[in-house]
């Protein structure tokens, strides 16, 4: 009489589909399923993440920029959270300034910010110096002060505000791959990190990758004129892609993240343009946004291809932006996927996620709520979690196991 199997080696047939007592996947040729218990459990990786703020620096931003380096601390603080996973990041700070082109009295200006333009701003020192540091890592005891003071970028650029150009100058130009020593952003992103864009914001983007660009800006405060041309602008959706497409030097795609403090409106993160008459003439601005100086219908669109729920999107005229920053945070702090090493076979992967509660949760790639993406030449092997085994921010840990046949 055959004695009966144990449970373990139940649940090892159901996930490999064996469907003969003869066959084993170990015995298959080429097998990486061993065939006993490996002494090295799987290894999950730091989460790696480069951080990316674009700072409006033109002459209407002093407050919004005081308001934001007043709340960094929580930003950082949920940031580090992580979800039960250990975080590695970095930040860096890029302007809104590329060009600025005007007419006025029929008298055309163009103006090139060449020192900004995508290039990371320089960390300044305690006394207000620049430095050579171009971004801070996540690990330096002097983090908040010296992103306090990075952030602060003041209101001397230009007018015409292009986040949308700056990162794609920042991040997919030859200045990405530049050395910081000859004045690009080289070695800001790394190899496996995802990149999340914070722009911060009170005006419309107007983006375009043409020199001078064809919109232009005029003395008619009563017009946002970046809105109106907007056709002649590069669209919301090539930018998208672009950054969509964004690989890193191993061929690895890179997870890109996209979030905004812009100008929308305060309750519902509506964009729609109000014309206000003051003793100084009519100006535009968003609906339901005070202290904007145009709609953000842009603003709105890009965030919506990244987070069709808009939980990535807030309004600039927030009296407070530290709900704003911690919602950013820990939408950042929670990867949807993990690299893992020591994985010999991904039907072998049973991921363990410890919620809120603690409650365990156990998903597998054969039970269909995990996916794998096997490693390339240089490249770890990743974790993508699916369905009902989704991540969330307030999870306690996860744990990854090997069964085996032995």
């Amino acid at each position: 009489m055959r004695a009966r199997k144990p449970a373990r080696s139940m649940f090892l047939a159901a996930a490999l589909g064996w469907v003969a007592a003869c066959s084993s996947p170990v015995d298959e040729p080429g097998s990486t399923v061993p065939g006993k218990c490996q002494a090295d459990a799987p290894v999950i990786t730091a989460q790696k993440t480069d951080v990316l703020f674009v700072i409006d620096n033109s002459g209407s931003m002093a407050e919004e920029q005081a308001g934001i380096a007043t709340e960094l601390p929580a930003f950082l603080a949920e940031l580090r959270q992580g979800g039960g996973v250990a975080q590695d990041f970095r930040v860096g700070v890029i302007t809104t300034s590329v060009y600025q082109r005007a007419i006025v009295n029929n008298r055309e200006t163009n103006r090139e910010y060449p020192e900004e333009s995508g290039r990371l701003r320089p960390v300044p020192t305690a006394s207000g110096e620049p430095s050579a540091e171009r971004f801070i890592e996540g690990s330096d005891p002097a983090l908040l002060e010296k992103f306090r003071r990075v952030v602060v970028q003041g209101t001397s650029g230009s007018g015409q505000e292009a986040p949308f150009e700056a990162v794609r100058l920042a991040v997919a130009s030859s200045l990405a791959t530049t050395p910081l020593a000859q004045g690009g952003n080289g070695g800001f992103l790394r190899d496996g990190a995802r990149l999340l864009v914070v722009v911060v914001t009170d005006e419309e983007d107007c983006s375009s990758r043409q020199r001078p660009p064809p919109v232009a800006l005029t003395d008619d405060t009563s017009r946002d004129i970046c809105s109106e041309e907007a056709a002649k602008l590069d669209s919301v959706d090539d930018y998208f892609q672009l950054f969509q497409g964004l690989r890193d030097s191993k061929g690895g795609a890179r997870e890109v993240l996209w979030a905004t403090i812009g100008p929308v409106g305060l309750t519902d993160k509506s964009v729609g343009v109000v014309k206000d008459t003051t003793p100084q003439g009519i100006f535009v601005r968003n609906v339901e946004c005070p202290t904007s100086y145009g709609p953000g219908f842009r603003h709105r669109a890009m965030a919506e291809r990244f987070n069709s729920n808009r939980e990535n999107l807030d309004s600039i005229c927030k009296p407070s932006y530290r709900d704003t920053l911690i919602t950013i945070a820990s939408l950042a702090a929670i990867s949807q996927s993990i690299e893992v090493m020591n994985l010999p076979d991904p039907r072998l992967a049973q991921v363990r996620v410890t919620r809120a509660d603690g409650t365990v949760q156990t998903c597998s790639v054969a039970g269909g709520d995990l996916r794998y993406d096997a490693s390339g030449e240089e490249r770890p092997a990743r974790i993508f979690f699916l369905g009902d085994c989704l991540r969330r921010q307030d999870d306690q840990g996860i744990e990854v196991k090997v069964f085996c046949a032995g």
